[in-house]
C-alpha cells in the first residue's frame, strides 16, 4: 500500500515511523523542509510548501497514493483534504470544512454552544477594541486573549502570564485587531481558566472516536513556566494513561467532550475523519475546553505514537472504513518524556544555520526515539531553522526512569548555540503542577 504523509516537522516524523512499522507499506511524504528523518524512511518524496495543494496532489497522483495523513494545519485550511477528495484519493485528515474546528476559534466557540457541548468556557468575539475593553474590564481583566485563526500555537496571552493589567491587555487586543494577527481584525476574548492542562488525543472515524494517553505539553520556553509561548518545548504521558493530577472519571469526561463534537461536526454536515485532539484545562468544576485541533498534536504525538502496539495502517482503514466501533487500540503501558532541541533565541528571535552534531546510534541505545523536526542537513550534520531542530523522547515503566533516559539521550546532542528545557517532567515541576490541583481542590 503507498501511504503519504504530508509535513515535514517531528510530528510527521513520528507519523512516518508508526508508517512503516505496518506490513506491505510504501511510505511516500511532501515536506517544505528536508527532514532527515523523513526522507531516509521514503521511498521519494517532494520538497514543496505543504499549501501549495494543486503540486501536494499531484504529487499524489503521480506515486498512486492510496492514503494520506496530513500532519499541520494550515494545508487542511488551505483545502487539501478537498482536492485529494476530488480526485479521488482518500485522507485520514478532515476536510476543509471539519477542520474548522482548529482554524476559526469563533466558529468552534459556536458549535459547542450550539449542541450544548460540556466544558465551555464564557467568551465573546469582538472586531472593536473599545467592545473589547469594556467586556474585558468586566472580567476584571481575568481573561485569555486569542486571535481567530492559526498561529502556529503562539498567539495566546493571558492575564497574569502576559499581560498584567486592562492597558497591556489592550495593546495585545489591538494588535491583533490592527495587524489581521490569525487572518482577520477580529480577536476572541475567554475567561481566564484555572488548573492544569493536559492534551487528549484520538482517533475518529467521524461517528466513533478512539482516545490515546493523556499528554501534559510545556508551551512556556523557560523553565519554571516562564518566558513567551512557543510552539511546545516538550511533554510527558504516563503508562496509566492518566497524569498525575488527573483522574480516571475526568479523562472519560475529555474523552466525552471529544465524542461529542464530533457527533455535533457530523449533523453540520462535515464528517471528521482522522486524528484529532482536545487541549483541556481541568479546573474544580472539571475540564474545560481551551482549544480543539484538527490533528495530532506537536511534541504530543511523539509520546502516544512510539507506543502504539496496533497496526497504525489498520486504525487509518478503519477511520476511512467508519469502522473504529469493532476496534481496539493496544498501547504499551509505559511512561514518555518529551524534550526539544530547540535554536538559541527560539520564541524570539532565533540563531539559524547553527550546526548540531547529532549521534543517532548513541541515542537509540539509550531506549530513546528521536524525531527531527525544522533542520537542514548537510553531510554528517544538521543546521537549525528559525523553528524547533528536533525531539527526543525517553521511554519507561515509569516517569522517573523515562525521564532520566530523556537526558541520557540529550548528551548525544551537540551545538553551541541550542537550548533545551531541562525541566519538563521532572519530580520537582510534576509535584508542582500535583499541589497546585490538590491546592485548588482544597485538599
Amino acid at each position: 500500500m503507498n501511504i503519504m504523509v504530508v509535513g515535514g516537522g517531528a510530528r510527521e516524523h513520528a507519523i512516518c515511523d508508526a508508517i512503516v512499522r505496518s506490513k506491505n507499506v510504501n511510505l511516500f511524504s511532501v515536506m517544505n523542509n528536508l527532514n532527515p528523518g523523513i526522507k531516509q524512511m521514503s521511498e521519494d518524496f517532494l520538497q514543496e510548501k505543504e499549501t501549495n495543494v494543486e503540486q501536494v496532489v499531484n504529487f499524489a497522483k503521480e506515486k498512486n497514493i492510496e492514503i494520506v495523513i496530513v500532519g499541520p494545519e494550515a494545508p487542511l485550511e488551505a483545502g487539501l483534504v478537498n482536492l485529494l477528495n476530488e480526485n479521488g484519493i482518500k485522507a485520514c485528515s478532515p476536510t476543509k470544512e471539519a477542520a474548522r474546528i482548529e482554524t476559526d476559534k469563533e466558529w468552534m466557540r459556536n458549535l459547542l454552544k450550539k449542541y450544548n457541548i460540556p466544558g465551555q468556557l464564557r467568551c465573546e468575539t469582538f472586531t472593536d477594541s473599545a467592545k473589547a475593553k469594556k467586556y474585558i474590564e468586566k472580567q476584571d481583566c481575568e481573561v485569555a486573549i486569542k486571535p481567530i485563526g492559526l498561529t502556529g500555537g503562539k498567539g495566546v496571552k493571558i492575564y497574569g502570564d502576559h499581560f498584567k493589567n486592562i492597558d497591556e491587555a489592550m495593546e495585545y487586543v489591538t494588535e491583533v485587531i490592527d495587524n489581521k494577527i490569525g487572518g482577520q481584525s477580529k480577536v476572541l476574548v475567554e475567561e481566564k481558566a484555572i488548573g492544569e492542562e493536559f492534551t487528549l488525543q484520538a482517533f475518529s472515524d467521524g461517528n466513533t472516536i478512539l482516545p490515546l494517553h493523556a499528554v501534559q505539553d510545556h508551551k512556556r520556553l523557560l523553565p519554571g513556566d516562564s518566558g513567551p509561548n512557543t510552539g511546545g518545548m516538550g511533554s510527558y504521558s504516563c503508562g496509566n494513561g492518566l497524569l498525575p493530577f488527573l483522574s480516571k472519571s475526568e479523562y472519560e469526561e475529555g474523552a466525552g467532550i471529544l465524542q461529542k463534537i464530533i457527533e455535533a461536526l457530523n449533523k453540520e454536515g462535515c464528517k471528521y475523519i482522522g486524528p484529532i485532539y482536545g487541549q483541556f484545562m481541568i479546573t474544580v468544576d472539571g475540564p474545560k475546553i481551551i482549544e480543539i485541533n484538527a490533528r495530532f498534536g506537536d511534541p504530543e504525538a511523539m509520546n502516544v505514537l512510539p507506543l502504539l502496539e496496533t497496526d497504525f495502517v489498520e486504525i487509518c482503514t478503519g477511520m476511512l472504513d467508519g469502522t473504529l466501533s469493532s476496534k481496539k487500540i493496544k498501547i504499551k503501558n509505559k511512561s514518555t518524556v518529551c524534550k526539544y532541541v530547540v535554536p538559541e533565541g527560539y520564541g524570539v528571535k532565533s540563531m539559524v544555520g547553527e550546526k548540531i552534531v547529532v549521534d543517532e546510534d548513541a541515542i537509540k541505545n539509550t531506549g530513546s526515539e528521536l524525531f527531527y523536526a525544522s533542520v537542514n542537513k548537510q553531510n554528517d550534520f544538521v543546521h537549525t531553522t528559525s523553528s524547533r531542530s528536533l525531539a527526543v523522547v525517553g521511554i519507561a515503566d515509569d516517569l522517573a526512569n523515562a525521564e532520566n533516559i530523556c537526558e541520557k539521550a540529550l548528551n548525544y546532542v551537540k551545538g553551541d548555540h541550542i537550548f533545551i528545557r531541562h525541566d519538563i517532567g521532572t519530580p520537582e515541576l510534576i509535584e508542582k503542577r500535583v499541589t497546585h490541583m490538590n491546592k485548588l481542590r482544597g485538599m
